[in-house]
């Protein structure tokens, strides 16, 4: 297979996909960091829910389907990707530690995330189920795939976001989920190549792509409206003065401050084209120029080149 990057049509050069080195400082966050943006703020929040679990999950799946990878470059990628996956695991962690600080606690929530992705989506099938183990591994990795392909989207369109910036967003949150945006831009395709790599041949390698975005789309979705309600239900700001609405979440998207549903929808159709490739979403010179300047990657090499100094 060829050296270069597998970019579809655009031709983008192959680089080394590595982890970053990063430090956020939490102490001046407030709960409401998108200011008088309860709903907004809390329906991102959910990433913080589901991706301390969901990205350590990724990254099991994937040590199990290494021994399956023959192509060296893949390989390469796949364990940059492990990395930028085990980083972000422990950032978006960091930052439920400080919404416990600000007395809200997200244990009640995540300990079903937990069990979802430990037990359920397992290295063994749930329940007994006779399926065989090549069959379940390929299974999961469909799903990362299609998980993928939103976090794609979500990271071109955070990139992108001006209207967090018009709305005076914490810049140390608004850094973490552009820092973190780009790197799923960046790694992209990755998931979606080992899929490819791993998943067989043929009509049944594309019946189970399509079978794994159909789980992963709705499931995210009621994943996604129950974290956000169960925020904004426990914000002890709110007292339990608001719920979650989706007139107030319409309100946001109009605002800039989240995605508009045609985005997120759209996704699904591409992805199911037999040709797709997930190199046609976002721009990796917009992700890689925002990394270089990212001020939490900044700090954090400043401060590995100030502990080599000293």
């Amino acid at each position: 297979m060829s050296t270069e990057r597998r970019e579809g049509t655009k031709g983008e050069e192959h680089y080394r996909i590595s982890p970053r080195r990063v430090s956020f400082d939490w102490d001046e966050t407030p709960l409401h960091w998108i200011p008088d943006e309860p709903t907004a703020t809390h329906v991102i929040n959910v990433l913080h829910l589901l991706l301390p679990a969901g990205e350590r999950w990724f990254v099991k799946v994937f040590k199990e389907a290494l021994p399956l990878v023959d192509d060296p470059v893949l390989l390469k990628d796949v364990k940059g990707f492990m990395g930028q996956e085990a980083t972000h695991s422990v950032q978006h962690a960091y930052v439920l530690d400080h919404l416990a600080y600000q007395r809200l606690d997200t244990e009640a929530y995540t300990r079903h995330v937990d069990f979802l992705f430990e037990k359920l989506l397992g290295e063994a099938p749930p329940f007994g189920a006779p399926i065989p183990t090549q069959e379940w591994l390929r299974f999961r990795l469909s799903l990362i795939a299609a998980i993928e392909q939103f976090t794609a989207v979500l990271g071109n369109w955070v990139l992108h976001a001006e209207g967090l910036d018009r709305a005076g967003a914490d810049p140390v949150m608004l850094d973490l989920l552009r820092w973190h945006g780009a790197e799923e831009v960046e790694h992209r395709a990755v998931a979606f190549d080992m899929y490819q790599h791993c998943g067989g041949t043929g009509l049944p390698r594309y019946a189970r792509r399509v079978e794994g975005m159909a789980v992963v789309a709705p499931v995210l979705l009621w994943l996604w409206a129950w974290g956000a309600s169960y925020l904004i239900r426990h914000d002890p700001r709110l007292a339990g003065r608001m719920r979650y609405s989706l007139r107030e979440h319409n309100r946001a998207v109009r605002a800039g401050l989240l995605p508009t549903w045609k985005e997120l929808g759209s996704a699904i159709p591409r992805y199911f084209r037999r040709s797709y490739h997930p190199s046609q979403e976002g721009s990796l010179r917009k992700a890689v120029e925002y990394l270089a300047t990212s001020p939490a990657a900044r700090a954090a090499a400043g401060a590995v080149g100030r502990a080599a100094l000293g």
